[in-house]
């Protein structure tokens, strides 16, 4: 294992490039299950959760190289309908390839997922809409055993809108024979993606981007080459990065409009933010001001914002709140800020965070993947010396950030744990 070692505090000064949206890479990696032959994914960020699911695609039987932010993936010879426990349990994106196992493949079995440890984050949408679509589900020793002779079309109607659900249905909806309707769809731009990377492959989606969304099924899939999307999450970290640290940040290869929500409350912070086409030029305050935030479904503040934010309004001159909807127990970091001398205080799934006037540097371990970066974020204010362990968190979701705030002018530095 690797650690970071973090010396504040400092003000971030510079240009960074964003990298492709993991959130959009795997479920596209995933939905390459459903075409034969070769698919082409571009921009694709090195990360440890790309890692994981090209091995599990490898392991399903698939041909899969990646060079220069380039994966190449050949379906044409699956050998394996199976998804195992050791790697799923290490991220539960790996759940994506249920879908497409089931529609193309007829049937899969794939371990209960795990990933970040955080909270119960169940999978019973994505088994409800299977079983809408005419699979037979059963939970077996941990496994998930769906089969199908060929998923039929039907309405299915989230009672949440959720992401996973949304984007597994999609994919297993495309090759359904008949039409489904899905309602209450989620709008995150990964999502919007995958129907439109769907689409360029021959599927037959309607209502892209909309709450509703209509899908015709199809008897084949085409392999498709996409680009992806710039990740909106690692943009808008750094965004916050710049407001925690007093910097001056001009985050480039980014997409704005998908980042409104968090642009909106960092400008609440006191930050002062220009909006390019491609880029967002953020310059933060010398105090931030308080803030109240409430993570909601897109378009609202994302929770994957929220341990980020947190750290930002450790500084602030007052008392601010962030409230989490989405998931009400992803305050692992917590305990991790109070540890650098933030005042945060927990009622339930909201946290009242007493601004102070400086953090101090101490050892502190990761939990999950934005705690990681909440807590870089803290280091980069904190006075003296942090060590953050458990880094492999933060490589699931971010490539070689710690190159990237050296440039920036921080002193980090990675080293064996």
């Amino acid at each position: 294992m690797d650690k970071f070692v973090i010396n504040g505090p400092c003000k971030l000064s510079g240009s960074v490039e964003t990298n492709g949206a993991k959130n959009a890479v795997l479920p596209l990696m995933a939905a390459s299950l459903l075409a034969r032959g070769e698919c082409v994914i571009k921009n694709v960020p090195n990360l440890r959760d790309v890692a994981t699911m090209t091995r599990l695609l490898e392991i399903l039987g698939a041909g899969v190289a990646f060079k220069n932010h380039v994966l190449t993936i050949d379906t044409s010879k699956l050998t394996c309908l199976e998804a195992p426990y050791d790697l799923v349990r290490t991220m539960r994106a790996s759940i994506y390839v249920m879908g497409p196992l089931v529609a193309a493949h007829k049937k899969a079995r794939v371990s209960q997922p795990g990933g970040c440890a955080w909270g119960p984050r169940p999978i019973d949408l994505h088994i409800m809409a299977l079983e809408r679509l005419g699979a037979k589900v059963a939970l077996e020793h941990g496994y998930i055993n769906a089969s199908a002779k060929r998923l039929r079309g039907a309405e299915i109607i989230f009672p949440v809108s959720s992401v996973g659900a949304t984007a597994q249905t999609l994919m297993a909806a495309v090759l359904a024979k008949g039409e489904t309707t899905l309602k209450n769809c989620a709008l995150e731009p990964e999502v919007v993606e995958l129907a439109k990377a769907l689409n360029k492959a021959g599927a037959k989606i309607q209502g892209v981007g909309d709450r509703t969304m209509t899908i015709t099924g199809v008897d084949a899939i085409e392999p498709f080459t996409h680009r992806v999307m710039p990740d909106r999450i690692e943009a808008g970290t750094f965004a916050a990065a710049a407001v925690a640290t007093a910097g001056r940040v001009k985050i480039t290869k980014c997409d704005p409009s998908n980042l409104s929500a968090v642009l909106d409350a960092l400008t609440v912070c006191g930050a002062d933010i220009e909006i390019g086409e491609d880029s967002i030029d953020v310059q933060g305050p010398d105090r931030v001001e308080p803030a109240h935030v409430v993570t909601r479904e897109y378009p609202g503040f994302p929770t994957d914002m929220q341990a980020q934010m947190m750290a930002v309004l450790c500084r602030a001159k007052g008392t601010s709140t962030v409230k989490d909807t989405i998931y009400t127990d992803r305050f692992t970091h917590v305990p991790e800020l109070r540890r650098l001398a933030a005042s945060i205080r927990l009622d339930g799934n909201l946290a009242v965070i007493h601004g102070v006037k400086g953090l101090e540097g101490a050892p502190v371990m990761a939990t999950d993947i934005r705690a990681s970066s909440a807590l870089i974020i803290a280091a980069l204010m904190a006075k003296g010396r942090t060590d953050i362990l458990r880094v492999y968190h933060i490589d699931r979701g971010y490539e070689k950030i710690e190159r990237k705030l050296r440039r920036l002018g921080a002193d980090i530095k990675r080293m064996p744990q």
